[in-house]
């Protein structure tokens, strides 16, 4: 069973942080974990109070969970203030925890401020160089960049690749505060810029759409990080079942594969998140939650109608 783990807040409205998260991984078949970085008073209207995590709980909690289960992605939520920021870094920098997948919660869909100024510094210059991808929306980017939001595709696509020069493996620009009947995000990796593209669904159940397209994409790398070492541990195995040369180079050369590793190839696993969102949104109206902008339905497609 895949595993992946989840560090963020807590919305006790069930739409958004580690609630939507955990959703999410169990609806795209990945077993969740979770460390907790801050108690939120929130619901579906707004955000009336942030309680933090101190943040060397944060990393406790991180070291105790990665001493004992394997953890085969990561995704990063709201983390809060700089301290946090560093310790989840510092202790992720050795990728015990499998590809990141860093969604950098500073602004909720609702316009409330979640992430102190301290903690958008400490984000950029020690929290990006240990992402794989990071999934910025438009003001989001903006403020890791300092300069305004980005209002056409060909900013987007600037923006997107100006990103990827601070550090991470791969950047996910999130065009949804843009205008159009289309929902466009823009991915940029070393190999250059991709556009994806979704029919605009006109819908108020957007709570918690940004944690749920990233938890979605570390659920599906959790599935493409434990298919890569099953593969590797089966080379392994029938390396040791040849000669005593062909068993030592065998060996050597399936550990080297296995630093190696190689980044999911995420142009494909952002169209199966995307797919997922999709799907999610539609289905929101019929959970009839709150009064406020709804949550999407993390189980549309897969709890009987």
């Amino acid at each position: 069973m895949p595993v992946a783990l989840t560090v963020a807040g807590s919305d006790p409205s069930g739409g958004a942080g580690i609630q939507a998260d955990l959703k999410t991984f169990s609806a795209l078949g990945v077993y969740g974990t979770a460390v907790l970085t801050a108690l939120t008073a929130q619901n579906t209207r707004g955000v009336t109070g942030v309680h933090p995590v101190p943040a060397a709980f944060v990393g406790e909690q991180l070291r105790t969970l990665l001493a004992d289960v394997r953890v085969d992605a990561t995704k990063l939520g709201m983390l809060g203030s700089a301290s946090v920021v560093r310790e989840v870094a510092r202790t992720l920098a050795g990728r015990p925890a499998g590809p990141v997948v860093t969604d950098p919660v500073m602004v909720a869909t609702s316009g409330d401020r979640l992430i102190d100024e301290d903690a958008v510094a400490a984000v950029r210059d020690e929290l990006l160089p240990v992402t794989d991808l990071v999934t910025p929306n438009a003001p989001e980017a903006a403020a890791l960049l300092g300069t305004a939001p980005a209002r056409t595709l060909d900013e987007l696509s600037g923006q997107a690749e100006a990103l990827l020069g601070l550090g991470p493996g791969a950047v996910l620009l999130k065009g949804g505060h843009l205008s159009g009947p289309e929902s466009v995000d823009v991915l940029a990796t070393a190999d250059g810029v991709t556009v994806t593209r979704r029919p605009r669904i006109g819908t108020t159940n957007t709570h918690g759409t940004g944690c749920t397209l990233s938890s979605a994409l570390a659920a599906l790398a959790a599935q493409a990080t434990q298919a890569t070492q099953a593969t590797q541990t089966a080379q392994a195995t029938q390396a040791t079942q040849a000669t005593q040369a062909t068993q030592t180079a065998g060996a050597a050369g399936a550990a080297g594969a296995a630093r190696a590793g190689g980044p999911p190839d995420w142009a494909a696993l952002v169209e199966r998140a995307r797919d997922y969102l999709q799907v999610a949104l539609t289905g929101g109206a019929s959970l009839r939650v709150g009064s406020g902008r709804g949550p999407v339905h993390h189980f549309a497609g897969v709890w009987p109608r």
